[in-house]
């Protein structure tokens, strides 16, 4: 293991290991200090902020399926100020990176809260473009390649001081698109993929299990259609990929490094397992040794093909 060098640069962000904890599923992290060495982590994706607090959607609001989960939590959150003022000094006392995912319903909503972020003691911004966008009819920002360019260019703007990712929707046509328009407006990085938008029926109850009806489809089941995408992705940018959908195992990361990733997101796995993101780094080791790799750039992008 020593002899290992699990370092990487996702756009300005050096990370010690390219295993992140994905937003939405680690909270600020206390949940899961008493069953994961929080130092190993690469970096914590924390939990979606928005400018104000937000109560989240009606119950219920999560929901198990063949291979995952349905989650409809609506970004309950506390609001980006509270985050700078409570949760970042809790999460400074480890050597993991902070990455702030930041949500909004309307451009104005992402430039105010970017804007304290760049003054805040956070090493990189990752904006969730899945959210409505109010002023353009509730679509997502994430499926409109020229409202996303728009929204990155004016983020940019106010955060000049910090490395900036934009977490694509899977909800679109050509992802290759969207993120080629992501990095026309200023993006240091793109991850990928966020959930796949999905539903779930009670038959004998003649009802949506959700109370929103629909909700953002994450875990195993959705790894083939996020492994396309990465791979999509990796041949239409050069910036650093984050990848992410259904990784459990070490194995399940180097396949995405495989496919382009510089780097992973462990989301759903910590809800089934609170020590995930430390098995999934232990994995990815053991595949290095096995296959006598000494860095992730020895084997990132290498798919063989043919």
């Amino acid at each position: 293991m020593a002899d290992l060098n699990l370092s990487v640069d996702i756009g300005g962000l050096k990370l010690h290991s390219p295993v992140i904890a994905a937003s939405g599923t680690f909270g600020f992290g206390h949940e899961f200090e008493p069953y994961a060495d929080l130092n190993r982590l690469g970096g914590i994706s924390v939990k979606g902020l928005t400018l104000k607090p937000r109560q989240g959607n009606p119950a219920p609001r999560i929901a198990e399926t063949a291979g995952g989960i349905l989650n409809s939590v609506g970004l309950q959150n506390p609001g980006v100020e509270a985050f700078i003022e409570k949760e970042i000094p809790y999460l400074r006392q480890f050597k993991t990176k902070i990455i702030a995912n930041l949500a909004g319903s309307c451009e104005d909503d992402y430039v105010q809260a970017a804007a304290l972020l760049n003054e805040a003691d956070v090493d990189a911004v990752e904006l969730n473009v899945s959210c409505p966008n109010v002023k353009a009819g509730c679509a997502a920002f994430g499926q409109d390649p020229v409202a996303l360019e728009g929204l990155v260019k004016a983020v940019r703007k106010v955060l000049p001081a910090k490395p900036l990712i934009i977490k694509l929707t899977p909800n679109v046509t050509s992802i290759a698109e969207t993120a080629r328009a992501a990095v026309s407006g200023g993006a240091d990085a793109v991850s990928l993929i966020n959930t796949l938008l999905g539903m779930k029926i009670d038959a004998r109850r003649m009802r949506p299990v959700l109370a929103n009806v629909t909700g953002g489809m994450s875990g195993p089941c959705v790894k083939p259609v996020a492994l396309r995408m990465v791979y999509e992705v990796s041949k239409a940018v050069n910036v650093p990929i984050i990848g992410m959908g259904g990784i459990e195992t070490g194995e399940d990361a180097a396949e995405f490094i495989l496919a382009g990733a510089s780097a992973v997101q462990v989301g759903t796995a910590n809800l089934v397992h609170p020590n995930a993101v430390t098995k999934v780094e232990d994995g990815l080791i053991q595949y290095m040794q096995d296959m006598k790799f000494t860095s992730i750039a020895d084997f990132r992008g290498k798919l063989q093909i043919g």
